[in-house]
This record gives structure tokens, C-alpha cells and sequence, in this order.
């Protein structure tokens, strides 16, 4: 079920980035078409609900986050599409991986062919990529508009809070976002190639703002290295604490 007032969030996304909802119904139905008939939410709901995950961001403070990432292996992984180059050339695996496929495919084909469970988005600017999903081994698939057949809609625009939202959905005790910044810096791993800065950083603006509306609505432990409303702020020399207590609040 898509989080209780997402409509309304949407039709602002497609009014201020002139979206079209035709062509992201486009998107969805041709994702739907490619998908396998059965999909592995039953596994994604176990690696989440009622653990501490982690939400991998590509933003510009991911490589400071890696040594925790390499301490804490067991925790379970939420990783925002260009992120998954940086976990892999660091000897870690997601175990879920969120992506529009705007991130390094070389990196998303190698975490496919894993366990992984690639949680793959369609929207009107991506239908040409969609078909790299066939080289996936485990994957869902997701929408931002009206969800059919096997897509789901679990809220957020941007790989980033889509991760967070998804940790949400499947009631994550503790989300904990490493790499989530927010900021008018664009890390290096955050995609191949920025065509617009302006709408690059507009998106992130708005990603934000979803999260802290999220917040007033999630039943889990939030925590962030960057300032969000509602987001408890942390640093890195925190978090092991903040994973071994069984109640932060």
C-alpha cells in the first residue's frame, strides 16, 4: 500500500519538474511487462522489519562512511543507485540496491548477478533504460505513480529518499542514512554524467523535503549525519551506539 498522502506529493513533483504522469504510466507498464512473475518482497521485508539498516547515499561525505559500512557487515544495506560503485570497489555487497539505472551500469549489472535484490524505478525519463533489468537477477519493480500488475509504489522521488521510504514501508526499527547529504555539493559516485546542476540540486532540495515530511509519519528510529527535520543528527563515532541500544529514544 503507497504511504497515506503520496498523490498529493506527486502532482507536485509533476507540476515543478514538468513531468508527465502519461509517460511515467508508460514506464511503469513496460517495467511490469519485463518483470519475473514472482518477486521477492517476503526477503525484503525480513532484511528490514524491526533491524537497524543502513541507507547508502552517493553524496560527497560517502567515502568517509565506508569504514563504518566495513564494521557493521552484517547490518542490512539499503544502497542509493551510484552508491553501488562505491560499496563494490570497496569489497562490501548491498543487499538492496534502489535505482531509476542513471548510476554506473557496470556496477549495477556486477550487484544483479548477486543476491541483490535490485529495486528498480520507472519513470518518463528512463523507459530506454528499463530493459537492463533482464540483467538482474533478483529485482521489483517501482513507480511513483498509480502502482499496476507487479509494481509497487512505496513513496519518494529521488534513489536517495526512495531508499528511506522503502526502509519505512517494511518498518525498520532504526533507518541510519550514511552518504545523504543534501547539499549543493554533488559527489562523484552520485551519477555518470550531471546534464543540469540546477535541477540536479532542485531534486535533492526536494528529496529532503519528502523525508521530512516522512518523519512526521514513521514509526521508526530515524538518524542522519546530515540536518534533517525530524531526523535525529549523528556522527559517525555514534552509531555503534546507536545500533547496540535497544532503545534510543
Amino acid at each position: 500500500m503507497t504511504i497515506v498522502g503520496w498523490e498529493s506529493k506527486y502532482r507536485e513533483i509533476l507540476k515543478d519538474f514538468g513531468y508527465s504522469r502519461k509517460k511515467d504510466i508508460q514506464s511503469c507498464k513496460l517495467l511490469d511487462s519485463l518483470l519475473p512473475k514472482k518477486t521477492r518482497i517476503a526477503e525484503i521485508k525480513d532484511l528490514i522489519e524491526k533491524k537497524p539498516v543502513f541507507v547508502v547515499g552517493a553524496g560527497p561525505s560517502l567515502p568517509s562512511c565506508i569504514s563504518i559500512l566495513k564494521k557493521h557487515k552484517k547490518i542490512t544495506k539499503i544502497v542509493a543507485d551510484g552508491a553501488t560503485k562505491a560499496i563494490i570497489e570497496n569489497g562490501l555487497k548491498p543487499d538492496i540496491v534502489v535505482t531509476d539505472l542513471d548510476g554506473d551500469i557496470k556496477s549495477l549489472k556486477k550487484a544483479g548477478r548477486t543476491n541483490t535484490i535490485m529495486v528498480v524505478h520507472a519513470h518518463g525519463d528512463n523507459s530506454e533504460k528499463i530493459h537492463f533489468v533482464k540483467n538482474f537477477k533478483n529485482c521489483i519493480g517501482t513507480t511513483q505513480t498509480k502502482p499496476i500488475g507487479r509494481i509497487h509504489n512505496f513513496g519518494g522521488f529521488t534513489d536517495g529518499d526512495r531508499c528511506v521510504f522503502l526502509a519505512n514501508h517494511f518498518k525498520a526499527k532504526k533507518i541510519i542514512l550514511l552518504g545523504m547529504d543534501f547539499g549543493t555539493r554533488i559527489g562523484k559516485y552520485s551519477k555518470a554524467t550531471v546534464v543540469n546542476r540546477t535541477v540536479k540540486i532542485a531534486k535533492l532540495r526536494r528529496g529532503k523535503k519528502l523525508l521530512e515530511w516522512l518523519a512526521k509519519k514513521s514509526g521508526s528510529e530515524l538518524y542522519s549525519t546530515t540536518k534533517i527535520k525530524g531526523f535525529i543528527k549523528i556522527n559517525l563515532r555514534s552509531i555503534d551506539n546507536i545500533i547496540t541500544a535497544k532503545n534510543a529514544f
